[in-house]
């Protein structure tokens, strides 16, 4: 049958309302995030079990850990393309299936070279969830809830975090780290089951495949869209690209905010994991204890829950250039702060603090850039655009090893004098961007004019 209306897609999502069916999909999406999240971080806490149980030292286990972070980077790169080819859908639920079949598997190990080797391959999935996550979250609802709805789901990467933490502590002592891999291989192939059913595509991808025009349109229904089952589509908000490819980022077009946010992410996420991977050992060299160390990592953590959800509610109003640079320039603060000081001589509370200030602003810059880069690129390549800036942001969290170590070395106030420095770095690259999210305001101003045009 010839289709008889045209409808906008772009119109009815970027303008339209932001429905309860919007954000159970959102939650949904944000969902296996909070898994990806979990199993990212089940192996530092099942590694001491295993060290005691293997009767092997901690160096042994470094290869696993670098495999993984390995695996990330190029699943970050083929998880973004598969998304733009084949379909954000498809894309993530096969992630969280591959994660999570490979960390069941590991239950079963018996050594640390069949470890780092399905941890590896589990690394491809964990990294080519992400992209697919914010690409999905973002193509759901209007142009204004999309910092919040990408943010909202890369946040939960931390939340997964402490779900390790809390899990471990109950099922390590009792069960072992057998049992612990195994339940973090299980919850994420049961949610995989339950949304391979109920989340759908998003309909920015399904506009772009004729065959898959009826699809659009039931979908469209849900969430609340009165088109017609005939309808064709088209989207006058998104720029029309080639086919998906890594190159496609570098055309003029998009070439200087694809360098800009390939540094910020690199040296943002240099930042991050070093925050993470070295505050505890810095607080236990200064003399605190490990159960402070631990409140240290939660605080530098969960500061970023915060900070993030904070911080895209400012960007929905006021626009992400200025919203981010002055995150990034708190951070930065922070951290000269913490670099002036000496730990050893700070109480707990104030420097719990210190460390919720700056860790929660480094995540929270981290958290919205997934966000603004979801904004930089359009439909047609905005997974493969953010998966490549997440890839080389995980290049950026394997040289954290070696940074932050040689940091430690030259002494605690060296930690945080790097991260000042990697900060600065980050600020200037945003600065650079040239496609920021805009104000709400500066939405509102541009819309009568598009119709003008029309």
């Amino acid at each position: 049958m010839t289709p008889t209306t045209t409808t906008d897609v772009g119109v009815l999502l970027d303008e339209g309302g932001w429905s309860g069916y919007q954000k159970l999909l959102v939650a949904a999406t944000a969902l296996t995030i909070i898994f990806d999240g979990l199993d990212n971080q089940l192996l530092g806490a099942a590694i001491p079990s295993m060290m005691a149980e293997w009767s092997l030292p901690r160096p042994a286990f470094a290869s696993v850990l670098a495999a993984a972070l390995f695996g990330m980077m190029i699943g970050g790169f083929i998880g973004g393309y598969i998304g733009d080819r084949f379909g954000r859908r498809v894309a993530l639920l096969g992630s969280v299936i591959s994660f999570g079949v490979l960390t069941l598997l590991m239950a079963f190990v018996d050594d640390v070279s069949t470890l780092m080797a399905l941890r590896f391959f589990a690394g491809l999935g964990l990294g080519g969830a992400m992209p697919n996550a914010a690409a999905l979250s973002s193509e759901y609802v209007p142009l204004r809830r999309r910092p919040f709805a990408v943010t909202l789901t890369v946040v939960c990467i931390p939340l997964g975090g402490t779900l390790a933490g809390l899990t471990g502590a109950v099922i390590l002592p009792a069960y072992g780290w057998r049992a612990l891999f195994f339940v973090g291989g299980a919850l994420p192939l049961i949610l995989a089951g339950l949304l391979w059913k109920v989340l759908p595509e998003s309909p920015r991808y399904l506009a772009r495949d004729r065959s898959r025009w009826p699809e659009l349109a039931a979908l469209l229904r849900r969430l609340g869209h009165d088109v017609p089952a005939d309808a064709a589509f088209v989207d006058s908000h998104e720029r029309t690209v080639a086919r998906a490819s890594v190159g496609s980022l570098f055309t003029p077009e998009f070439r200087r905010d694809t360098l800009a946010l390939s540094v910020a992410f690199f040296f943002c996420l240099l930042s991050a994991y070093t925050g993470v991977s070295w505050v505890p050992a810095l607080l236990t060299s200064a003399g605190f204890g490990v159960a402070i160390a631990n409140y240290g990592l939660t605080a530098f953590n969960l500061g970023g829950v915060v900070g993030a959800i904070g911080g895209a509610l400012v960007i929905a109003r006021l626009g992400s250039r200025l919203t981010i640079l002055t995150m990034t320039a708190g951070a930065i603060l922070g951290c000269l702060l913490l670099a002036s000081v000496s730990i050893a001589a700070q109480s707990t509370v104030a420097l719990l603090a210190m460390l919720a200030w700056t860790g929660g602003l480094i995540n929270a810059v981290q958290t919205t850039m997934y966000a603004l880069a979801a904004h930089v690129y359009p439909a047609g390549i905005r997974a493969t655009g953010v998966g490549t800036a997440v890839a080389i942001g995980r290049v950026g969290g394997i040289g954290s090893s070696y940074a932050g170590a040689w940091a430690l070395e030259a002494g605690p106030s060296q930690l945080f004098a790097l991260l000042a420095g990697t900060l600065t770095i980050v600020f200037a690259a945003l600065a650079s961007v040239r496609s920021h999210i805009p104000s709400n305001v500066a939405v509102r101003a541009a819309r009568p004019m598009a119709a003008a045009g029309r």
